[in-house]
This record gives structure tokens, C-alpha cells and sequence, in this order.
């Protein structure tokens, strides 16, 4: 294992202050000790104030505004280390876990990405999300240490700088929800390997101030669609809409998806670049698996 660490972690945040402070005790304990940037998302809980107190070590950074998941772009550009790994406000990394990712970017340069395998709670249940990315359809590539995927979850992925610089992070169109596919999407594009590796691991403990069922589902259906218009070829694009378009007739959510999908429109499509006919029919053979978000 490496004597000095060489993966930073950021953190997002917004109004978790307890949250926060149990999750940078964490990471204190790690060996090597990681550096840390925590990027506070305009809370108002007194979250920033506490970290500069208890943490001095930390690198805060203080928007004044909620940026999103762009929040983790803005800590990213902080960091000074080959590769960055991305914790929520409720979780954290096991010990090993990132010397182990140093371990798997320094042995296979064209990986971009590393998905961790993630514990819940604190009996330690393992994430369904685990079991998906194991199983993953998609072609191995040679040699490489675990399945290839197309999907991450934020909270237990590890990045290598450059590639996360060259995609050009998460996107401000998404916000939150599905960033991490449209992340994913753009590594592929620029020719990086993700991978699910089974002995790197993040632990979570969700937090009980998430947004409830409705507004994540509403989220995702919103986002579902954007990504679409922003990757995906047009009739995909007008299948995904439509489809949202008819479950807003019927569903509360659904509507607000609608409506925040039309606001959010013109930004998409002024980002809007085809995914490279390889990328597209990974992603095509991806859904004919597990089958596209419910909208």
C-alpha cells in the first residue's frame, strides 16, 4: 500500500451537518489519510462552521448557492492528486479501499473509473446495485480486474482526475439524479474503461433528510429524458418523451417531470453530442437487460 496517499476525497453537502462530521471522523481514520475537500452547498445549518472548527485539516469550500452534483466538479478541480474518490455526506470508505483503487489505476491506464462494492447501514447489507454491476452484459474488456459497466453510484466511485476532466464532470442540466449515467456515458465516449471492482468498498448509511420516493422518482423521469435529448438519436429521444408525456396524465410527479424537462430543454439540446455508435449500442444492450428507467 502506498505511504502517502494519493486519491483525495470530495464530499457535497447540504444542510447534514451530524451526517457530515460522523463521515469525516471516518475518513480521519484511514491509513494513509486521505485529503479531504468538502464543498457545502449553501447550507444553512451552520454545516460549514462546524467543519471549519472540528476539521481544520479539511479543505472547505462555501457556495453561496446550490450547484447540484456540479458541487463535486467544483471540489474535483481542488484536489492535487492523480485520482479522486466521491463520498456523500452519509458515507464513507473502508479501510484499504482506496490504496486498493491506487493499486487498480496504476495497473491498467485506460481505466477511468472505479465502482465500489457498497455496504448499507450498519449491519452492512450489501447493496442490490452490487449484484447489478457484477452480472454486467457487457464485454470484458482484456484483462481488466472486474465486469465493465455504464452506471456508478457517486457515493462509492473513484476516479482517475484527467478522465473526469476530460468528460467534463457532472453535468449543471441534471443536477441531481442520473448525473452519474450521463458521467458514465461521456467516459465511454472518450475511450475509458469503468469497471465494478469487488474488493474496493464504500460503506453507506443513507441519510433519513433525503428527498422522499416522489421527488426522486420525479427527478429520474425528468432526467431520463434530458439525457436522451442531450446523447441518445432522436427517435429515442421522442420515445423517452412520449412515454413521460402519457404518465403525465396520470401521475403527480410525472407532470412536474414534464414541466421541469421542458424548462431544462433548451440547456440539453445546446449540450446535446451523439454517443459514439459503440457507446450507444452498449447503452441499447444495457436496457434490453434491465430495461430503461420507468417514466
Amino acid at each position: 500500500m502506498s505511504a502517502v496517499a494519493r486519491t483525495s476525497v470530495v464530499i457535497a453537502t447540504r444542510d447534514r451537518r451530524e451526517e457530515l462530521l460522523r463521515t469525516l471522523r471516518h475518513l480521519e481514520g484511514l491509513e494513509p489519510r486521505p485529503p479531504v475537500i468538502v464543498v457545502d452547498n449553501a447550507s444553512t445549518d451552520g454545516t460549514p462552521d462546524a467543519v471549519a472548527e472540528q476539521h481544520p485539516a479539511v479543505t472547505l469550500v462555501r457556495s453561496d448557492r446550490n450547484l447540484g452534483a456540479v458541487a463535486r466538479n467544483v471540489g474535483l478541480l481542488r484536489a492535487i492528486t492523480p485520482y479522486v474518490a466521491f463520498s456523500d455526506d452519509d458515507s464513507w470508505w473502508d479501510p484499504g479501499a482506496l490504496p486498493r483503487a491506487e493499486e487498480v489505476f496504476d495497473e491498467h491506464p485506460g481505466i477511468g473509473l472505479i465502482a465500489a462494492r457498497t455496504l448499507v447501514g450498519d449491519a452492512g447489507a450489501a447493496d442490490p446495485v452490487n449484484d447489478l454491476m457484477r452480472s454486467s452484459p457487457l464485454p470484458d474488456g482484456d484483462g481488466l480486474p472486474g465486469p465493465r459497466i455504464l452506471g456508478f453510484t457517486a457515493c462509492a466511485a473513484v476516479v482517475r482526475r484527467s478522465a473526469f476532466r476530460e468528460a467534463r464532470g457532472f453535468s449543471k442540466v441534471l443536477f441531481f439524479v442520473a448525473e452519474e449515467k450521463l458521467l458514465a456515458y461521456d467516459l465511454a465516449a472518450h475511450g475509458w474503461d469503468l469497471v465494478y471492482v469487488d474488493d474496493v468498498v464504500a460503506h453507506h448509511h443513507p441519510s433519513s433528510r433525503r428527498g422522499g420516493d416522489r421527488w426522486r422518482l420525479s427527478q429520474e423521469q425528468r432526467n431520463t429524458v434530458l439525457l436522451s435529448w442531450m446523447r441518445r438519436p432522436v427517435g429515442i429521444a421522442l420515445r423517452d418523451s412520449a412515454r413521460l408525456a402519457g404518465a403525465a396524465v396520470r401521475t403527480g410527479p410525472a407532470r412536474r417531470a414534464a414541466l421541469g424537462a421542458l424548462r431544462r430543454l433548451p440547456s440539453a439540446l445546446a449540450h446535446r453530442h451523439r454517443l459514439p455508435a459503440g457507446v450507444e449500442h452498449e447503452v441499447e444492450v444495457l436496457e434490453s437487460e434491465h430495461g430503461s428507467p420507468a417514466t
